[in-house]
């Protein structure tokens, strides 16, 4: 099952039905079952406190993913800061909406094994955004 909440802010304009069935697409494309994930849209400011209190990171962010994944089965908690998703769409010349549903998905990559941080795997993540996108025009 996959929740949408926010702290502190107004719920993004998205479409949920669609959007969980996309998101569940994607993980089927990795050989991943979607068990319980839970979106948290936040503030930048609640980004940070989670920031420091759970990483020790002093620094904002787009997404944090809290990985409780189980085997195939894909579960975690989604903090998104709606703050940064706009910067970033500012940033990068894209539309908000792109760019929230980029963060959305890059959550759900890294729950199936994606990672961002290492020598090369920044393209790797790109390019399974991209991919990500896409698909979601199927249903959307």
């Amino acid at each position: 099952m996959i929740s949408y909440q926010t702290e502190g802010i107004d719920m993004p304009a998205i479409k949920k039905r669609e959007t969980t069935a996309w998101i569940k697409a994607v993980a089927d494309t990795y050989g991943k079952k979607v068990g319980e994930i839970a979106y948290i849209f936040c503030s930048d400011e609640k980004i940070l406190e989670v920031n420091r209190q759970y990483l020790q990171h002093d620094y904002y962010t787009d997404i944090i993913t809290f990985d409780y994944c189980e085997g195939k089965k894909l579960s975690g908690d989604l903090f998104i800061s709606l703050d940064t998703v706009r910067t970033n769409a500012e940033q990068f010349n894209a539309p908000y909406e792109t760019e929230l549903y980029r963060v959305i998905i890059h959550g759900i990559l890294h729950l199936c094994g994606i990672n961002d941080k290492g020598p090369g795997e920044r393209k790797i993540m790109e390019a399974a955004e991209n991919k990500a996108l896409e698909m979601r025009k199927d249903f959307m």
